[in-house]
């Protein structure tokens, strides 16, 4: 594109200047209605006659009509209570009054989530949650502590230099080694709990019972099920203790494409190739390997029918004991049931 000179510029610049400006005084026959709070104006006039064919005249009435519209919003925005917003040189900020008009909403209403276990229990049993505060008083230290996390109130249990063995425990049990497994299982166990709760919401219709009544089936595919309901669909989730291995993934071999752009004396010599059979007078078909194939496969099945009806034959001679059968009419039988079969030479 060629560079425009700086008299084309000022052309231009006084042309744009000398155009009327359109008036801030809109007149309409039926006053807008406003809804201020959505920034809203509904214009109940007739528009004007735009013809179908020009387009361009058509596109030209259409913006003038949103711009006198706009006018007259804006004017109404201009009449409302205003104030600074960071002193005296800030923006003027516009007070915008209630809402009159209900939107719709873009999307449905999400659905409610199923409340956990403790959730049902704590309905049936009327136990209400409290609100806690995030500070305890620590006797030991004599300050105020966190009651969870690092540094909380009591300090870790874990970490005792020294634990009462109970009364009736064996003396001999490693009490450091108890605790550090008890903790172990009970991480497991919330874990576990975390897991069915989403199975629950994943699975609508067949989530888990709210007593525990399940199949070990039943709670493997729930697990399953929870495992992959995560953002990163059970890649980075750990295992439960004693949990099998995920099965592996249905489906067979993937596809494989050739580049777009490679090795094009092979993308030659395939597609010669392939031409090179279209036009060949050869059938593709091995028409005598598919009829001795389907040969085969018919001698195959005589002999199994007839193996079978010969089973059924000695059944019934077996259940009768005594009853004389000529050889003649044994033949004549045989000769009836064997299947109808080419003739062999």
């Amino acid at each position: 594109m060629a560079a425009l000179c700086v008299e084309e510029l000022l052309a231009r610049a006084e042309q744009r200047a000398a155009e009327p400006h359109p008036s801030v005084a809109v007149e309409k026959e039926l006053e807008l209605e406003f809804d201020l709070g959505n920034l809203l104006a509904l214009d109940r006039n007739v528009p004007p006659s735009m013809p179908r064919a020009a387009g361009a005249q058509r596109e030209s009435r259409l913006r003038s009509l949103a711009r006198d519209n706009t006018q007259l919003l804006v004017a109404q925005l201009w009449g409302l209570p205003a104030e600074r917003a960071e002193g005296a040189t800030g923006p003027l900020v516009a007070q915008l009054p209630e809402p009159s008009y209900r939107l719709p909403r873009e999307k449905p209403l999400p659905r409610p989530r199923p409340p956990t276990r403790w959730e049902q229990f704590a309905r049936l049993k009327g136990i209400r949650r409290r609100k806690r505060t995030s500070l305890v008083w620590d006797e030991a230290a004599k300050q105020w502590r966190r009651r969870w996390g690092y540094e909380r109130a009591g300090g870790d249990p874990a970490r005792d230099w020294l634990i009462e063995v109970p009364a009736g425990a064996d003396p001999n049990e490693d009490q450091f080694a108890k605790r550090l497994r008890e903790k172990r299982e009970k991480v497991a166990r919330n874990e576990f709990n975390r897991l069915r709760n989403i199975a629950r919401g994943a699975l609508p219709g067949r989530g888990l019972h709210p007593t525990g009544h399940q199949s070990r089936a039943e709670l493997g595919r729930a697990t399953q099920v929870a495992r992959v309901s995560t953002a990163s669909l059970g890649r980075f989730q750990p295992r439960l203790p004693k949990e099998p291995p995920a099965p592996p993934p249905r489906g067979g071999k993937k596809r494989h494409f050739e580049p777009l752009l490679g090795d094009l004396a092979a993308e030659r010599s395939r597609q010669l190739e392939l031409l090179r059979g279209l036009g060949s007078k050869k059938p593709p078909l091995d028409l005598t390997r598919a009829v001795n194939k389907q040969l085969r496969e018919e001698d195959a099945q005589a002999a199994a029918d007839k193996g079978k009806k010969r089973g059924q034959r000695g059944k019934r001679g077996r259940q009768r004991p005594g009853g004389g059968k000529g050889k003649k009419g044994g033949a004549r039988r045989q000769q009836q049931r064997r299947p109808a079969g080419r003739k062999r030479s």
